[in-house]
């Protein structure tokens, strides 16, 4: 059963005086009405006080806390799930995690707001939900669904900001925010991010840090320079990638254009200059940009730079090159499932019906939820 609201999926109920649910059963206060999860058997007005148990209750409570946020009685129903299960925390966020790294995306997401409706002020939870919207924005691009990516990222704003706010300050919530604003091309952000991740741990001392805290810290330090070097904190730049993310292609091409005069080893700027003539399709143009990003440092160790290439060395005819630069790009990211699709769609523009279809399973295996791979997978079986 899954309801469009999950608040659809529960009762409110008051229990009678007396009721109890075993001897070792939470305390009730009978006055307040409590969330029951419907169980999958229930028809409406079938509920049978008789059948109710303590983990209805607790299922309950969790679909509040995380949907209903406004509830009056939110304090009580903590105090009833915090009885229950002491360790509730901790057995959410195993959860969580266990369904995140499964891409149970839904199931994650809902146990990560069910665990901020119970202890909304734990920055520790806002800055996991961060890197929980930001993972599931990152597999939904792979897949091709941009705008629910571009939804996801601005959740994952919000809690980063959010973890950065909290008082005492959180150095990874920063660290973190780094790389998110690094993804999102706002690398002004991202330089203050990684610098106050500097600032916040540059009285630690090793032992303090640790191997991971002092790989951290040169990682930070890292990121700070490329982004001096390569200018691209750059108004130019900066506005170039906003217009054409936004699509004003024409307008973007224009911005960077006089940026790439400057800079012109900057791999950044030409994938920028490449992704805006790949959308306005002006093929030969952008495999032409995105060559020269590859030959510049660092363009050959991202794999949306071959795998742009590869999208404009198909539509130039040119199959072999593309095939080249797409098995580069699997190389750098492996699970890339807008990849596999690709070499799907370059199996099919060469006759190779057979390849392409294992190239779309394998997508589906990957992620079963992928609408583009399971449309073709299906229609290459009814052509057999």
């Amino acid at each position: 059963m899954n309801p469009a609201n999950p608040m659809d999926s529960i009762y409110f109920i008051k229990l009678p005086e007396g009721f109890v649910l075993s001897k070792n059963a939470m305390h009730i206060d009978p006055t307040i009405s409590l969330p029951v999860q419907k169980k999958d058997k229930d028809s409406p007005g079938s509920f049978n006080m008789a059948e109710l148990s303590q983990e209805q209750i607790l299922a309950g409570i969790l679909t509040v806390l995380a949907y209903d946020k406004q509830n009056p009685n939110l304090s009580y129903y903590r105090s009833i799930l915090k009885d229950a299960r002491p360790n509730i925390k901790q057995e959410l966020a195993e959860a969580a995690i266990l369904k995140a790294k499964n891409e149970d995306w839904d199931l994650a997401e809902e146990i990560w707001l069910a665990l901020h409706g119970f202890d909304p002020e734990d920055k520790a939870i806002i800055l996991n939900m961060a890197l929980f919207f930001d993972q599931m924005a990152d597999s939904y691009r792979k897949t091709g669904l941009n705008e629910d990516a571009d939804a996801y990222d601005a959740s994952a704003l919000d809690y980063y900001k959010q973890a950065m706010d909290s008082d005492p300050e959180i150095p990874d919530a920063f660290f973190n925010a780094g790389f998110f604003y690094t993804k999102t091309r706002d690398y002004s952000e991202a330089k203050s991010s990684f610098e106050n991740y500097l600032a916040l741990t540059c009285d630690m001392k090793d032992e303090e840090l640790g191997e991971n805290g002092i790989y951290k810290r040169e990682r930070a330090q890292e990121m700070i320079d490329k982004i001096k070097n390569r200018n691209l904190e750059d108004t130019q730049f900066k506005n170039a990638y906003s217009l054409i993310s936004s699509g004003q292609e024409e307008k973007g091409i224009e911005e960077i254009r006089p940026f790439l005069q400057s800079h012109p080893e900057v791999w950044n700027a030409w994938f920028l200059l490449g992704w805006g003539l790949r959308r306005l399709e002006r093929f030969e143009d952008a495999k032409q940009a995105f060559l020269k990003a590859r030959e510049c440092d660092g363009g050959d160790e991202n794999a949306d730079t071959y795998n742009e290439l590869a999208i404009c060395q198909m539509e130039t005819g040119e199959y072999e090159e593309a095939k080249d630069s797409l098995i580069d790009a699997l190389n750098l990211d492996p699970d890339n499932t807008k990849i596999i699709s690709n070499l799907g769609f370059l199996a099919l523009k060469e006759g190779d019906q057979e390849e392409a279809r294992k190239y779309f399973a394998t997508v589906l295996e990957i992620d079963p939820n992928d609408k583009l791979a399971k449309s073709e997978y299906e229609q290459l079986n009814k052509e057999i």
